[in-house]
């Protein structure tokens, strides 16, 4: 039986990499593209030990002709488009940037399925970004966007041009509005990596303390795993249609915080310094959190939680992983990374 073939974008980010490995799993031959300036190189790949069982394509999705000349060679079975400029404060600074990556990107990814692969199945990865500062208890797909953010809007128009060449063309194109997602291989710049590898040195390397922004901001927090089984079941779905993934539990910064010291083996306490808020180890005494105004946002986003009847239901999907499980597994990689300094294999 000839095997399936996927093709994912942003191929050696934090979802691509997990994906990747969950489709492998699965026996599809795994594409993956990437820029060749990305930041991350492939660390996330090795770690995962899958970089070589990848075919790695280099290119810019933003570039037509060139994504649609890789799809009418190897004529996918399924699209992942999970490639974009995913920071935030970013894109205010880099509105036309993060426009080109985020939506006319997609745009050619749609075209070129129109015009050249039919029968391709497309997934985009839409975010809870796009609900903005939503005046509802929970989100899910009926609720409003209010996107605050450039690249939120970006994420808006992508979403949109996804329905419409649905509704518009008959292309199998769905959308994953999926909520905070984390693991060991997430980005540094992100809060909750920032937090458990900086509290993980602080107990062994004796570093500095984390630095933070606002800490009353609630989050729908999952672990990536359990969101990529998600993903294959949206792609896969009989009907192409739009799908909220997230947990329906949400935490704040602060309450996060305290669960990633509690498994660290600290005893935060909380201090009202002469301008922002720090915390010290009520044991050592070490100060090992420190508030600073240069992490807040200026359009912040204060409260998200997702509702996932429609998962549920359509796709018999739930996650299998709680928050204290899902801060235990970045806790422990990080310690390991500590470990072994000379593996080049940690992200």
């Amino acid at each position: 039986m000839k095997k399936k073939i996927a093709f994912i974008t942003g191929i050696n980010g934090q979802d691509g990499s997990y994906l990747a490995n969950y489709l492998l799993r699965k026996r599809y031959i795994v594409y993956g593209l990437s820029r060749r300036t990305s930041n991350y190189k492939f660390q996330r790949l090795k770690y995962l030990r899958i970089f070589n069982k990848i075919k790695i394509i280099y290119g810019d999705i933003t570039e037509y002709e060139f994504f649609s000349n890789i799809v009418k060679k190897i004529k996918p079975d399924l699209l992942f488009n999970l490639a974009a400029q995913s920071f935030v404060d970013y894109s205010f600074d880099n509105k036309f940037t993060t426009y080109e990556v985020n939506t006319k990107a997609v745009y050619n990814i749609l075209e070129t399925i129109k015009n050249f692969s039919k029968n391709t199945k497309f997934y985009q990865a839409s975010t809870s970004e796009m609900f903005g500062n939503s005046k509802e208890k929970f989100q899910d797909e009926n609720t409003e966007f209010n996107p605050i953010s450039p690249y939120a809007i970006s994420k808006v128009s992508a979403h949109d041009l996804v329905r419409i060449y649905r509704n518009s063309f008959g292309i199998h194109a769905t959308s994953g509005i999926l909520f905070n997602h984390e693991s060991p291989l997430r980005g540094p710049e992100f809060v909750t990596k920032k937090i458990i590898s900086s509290l993980v040195r602080i107990k062994f390397k004796n570093d500095r303390p984390v630095k933070l922004g606002n800490l009353s901001s609630y989050r729908d927090w999952g672990y990536v795993e359990d969101y990529v089984e998600a993903i294959y079941k949206i792609i896969n779905c009989s009907k192409a249609d739009d799908f909220v993934i997230g947990t329906g539990n949400t935490t704040s910064i602060m309450n996060f915080f305290k669960l990633a010291c509690k498994e660290i083996g600290f005893d935060p306490v909380f201090k009202n310094g002469r301008k922002y808020k720090y915390c010290i180890d009520k044991k050592s005494k070490k100060k090992i959190m420190q508030i600073n105004k240069k992490f807040f946002r200026d359009k912040e986003l204060h409260y998200l939680k997702a509702k996932i009847s429609k998962a549920n239901n359509i796709l018999k999907w739930k996650p299998k992983t709680n928050l204290k499980k899902l801060i235990k597994i970045m806790v422990a990689y990080e310690i390991e990374k500590i470990k072994n300094p000379h593996d080049e294999n940690f992200y």
